[in-house]
């Protein structure tokens, strides 16, 4: 008898490994192949201890990027669009490398719930139209549209997650008692603004839920269940962790004191509905509010 040949594992081309990137690793390690495209080279050690098979190559340079659509039939793509423009030229150049590879079924993307812009507060799901306000939300929503067309094109399943802040205790540059020990100031009640927020660990499971349950064409809010101002979302971080409670300014003493890009963050208000996430991924989240982060020690997702 012969004997039965072994499944082939599929294999994933994660764009933009970095934090996020990693997480998802530790969740498909032994279950998938995965391949990590990195511009930095001497991160290669790094990724291949974390489990992946490390690719040099620049979206800023569509000649390093090769024939990569022909290296995977999975693509989860987590890198930021470059720092100008309306446009993502770094989409443009990872889509033609996947085209001429003509092997990609599945490609999800990571894009942000700022393709919204300012929505006063409102509480709304998926199936509301993006209004950017930003070059860097429209340089999103520019990405999201270039995605779908992939996709139309390609024959490919494609799903975008609107991912808002990303934070976690062990997150370099995202743990939110951070910016409550550094004392930055905080907008007063009457002029704060609503703020929605995701663990890291839980957007990484999302990410793999939407590698396997990502229906096509699909937009997907990843967030929490909380639903509070950003004042809010600050005290309780300062009051559950011993540490003293931001100042309060007025908007007009906000926009004295802070960058143009803080008073960006500071000037939209959202309320994001994820029970798609819920229904449709079967996400089910271990951090539904930041009271839960706080609470329990980093985890391996």
């Amino acid at each position: 008898m012969t004997p039965p040949r072994p499944c082939r594992r599929p294999t994933l081309l994660i764009v933009g490994c970095g934090d996020v990137g990693l997480r998802v690793l530790r969740l498909l390690r032994g279950r998938w192949r995965v391949l990590a495209l990195t511009s930095t080279p001497s991160r290669r050690d790094a990724l291949r201890t974390a489990g992946a098979v490390p690719l040099v190559g620049d979206l800023d340079d569509a000649v390093s990027l090769g024939r990569l659509g022909a290296l995977a039939d999975t693509v989860l793509h987590l890198a930021p669009p470059a720092a100008g423009g309306a446009s993502d030229a770094r989409t443009v150049r990872l889509l033609r490398a996947l085209r001429r590879g003509g092997r990609v079924r599945r490609l999800v993307y990571a894009s942000t719930t700022g393709v919204y812009g300012d929505c006063g507060g409102a509480r709304f799901d998926e199936t509301r139209p993006p209004r950017p306000a930003t070059d860097r939300a429209r340089r999103r929503v520019d990405a999201e549209a270039r995605v779908r067309w992939f996709g139309r094109a390609a024959g490919a399943t494609v799903s975008v997650l609107r991912i808002p802040g990303i934070y976690a205790l062990d997150r370099d540059g995202g743990d939110p008692r951070d910016r409550v020990r550094r004392g930055a100031p905080l907008l007063a009640p009457d002029d704060d603004v609503y703020t929605n927020h995701v663990h890291a660990d839980d957007l990484a499971r999302a990410c793999v839920a939407a590698l396997h349950r990502g229906a096509p064409q699909r937009v997907y809010h990843v967030c929490d269940d909380a639903e509070s101002r950003m004042g809010e979302h600050f005290d309780l971080v300062a009051d559950l962790t011993g540490l003293p409670r931001a100042p309060r300014l007025s908007r007009a003493e906000a926009a004295a004191r802070l960058s143009p890009m803080q008073m960006s963050f500071l000037s939209e208000s959202r309320r994001l509905d994820n029970r798609r996430l819920k229904r449709e991924l079967r996400v089910r989240l271990r951090y539904p509010t930041v009271a839960e982060a706080l609470a329990r020690p980093p985890s391996d997702c």
